[in-house]
């Protein structure tokens, strides 16, 4: 009988331990924060964002293209047409450049600075106080002893999710 003391006080006291964390544990998460008025605005359209940009890289205009419309259908409860949305944001890339961004002892350039831009027309068709056009920029660096075919995909990637990520704050987050 002595033993069944020694196993069954400290299972208890793991227990009731156990019940004690649980009941106290915090749950975090992290909502979308927009300032859409759901009973008002039901869509959006994203119209296909062409590649104006004097340098055309094919892959960017699909991606940036992509990534903007999961923006919406990820954090929103809109539904994301082609045309007539509540809202409606549509415009092109208008630049895709490169330029030298420093210079080493040497004299030639040790990095290079990679620049996309996107022109953007928002038009709240619930409340056309909120309309406007706008540009977006990101840029990333990269040495310029690499090739630009070597690292554009994944510099391409992270500016297009910063680019996509302002227009959405500018658009439905309001910040």
């Amino acid at each position: 009988m002595d033993w069944i003391k020694r196993i069954v006080l400290p299972c208890g006291a793991l227990i009731v331990l156990a019940a004690v964390v649980y009941g106290c544990r915090i749950s975090m998460g992290f909502a979308p924060i927009t300032s859409i008025d759901y009973s008002r605005v039901k869509s959006i359209s994203i119209s296909e964002f062409p590649n104006r940009a004097e340098y055309v890289y094919a892959p960017l205009a699909i991606e940036f293209n992509q990534k903007l419309r999961d923006m919406f259908v990820q954090q929103t409860r809109l539904q994301v047409l082609d045309t007539g949305g509540d809202l409606d944001i549509s415009g092109e890339i208008t630049g895709y450049n490169q330029y030298n961004e420093s210079v080493d002892a040497s004299g030639f350039s040790s990095k290079v600075k990679l620049t996309l831009t996107v022109n953007v027309r928002y038009v709240n068709n619930t409340n056309h106080e909120e309309d406007f056009e706008q540009q977006f920029s990101a840029f990333q660096t990269y040495d310029s002893s690499e090739l630009l075919t070597n690292v554009q995909d994944g510099l391409i990637t992270l500016m297009v999710d910063d680019i996509t990520e302002q227009i959405f704050n500018a658009t439905v987050a309001n910040w």
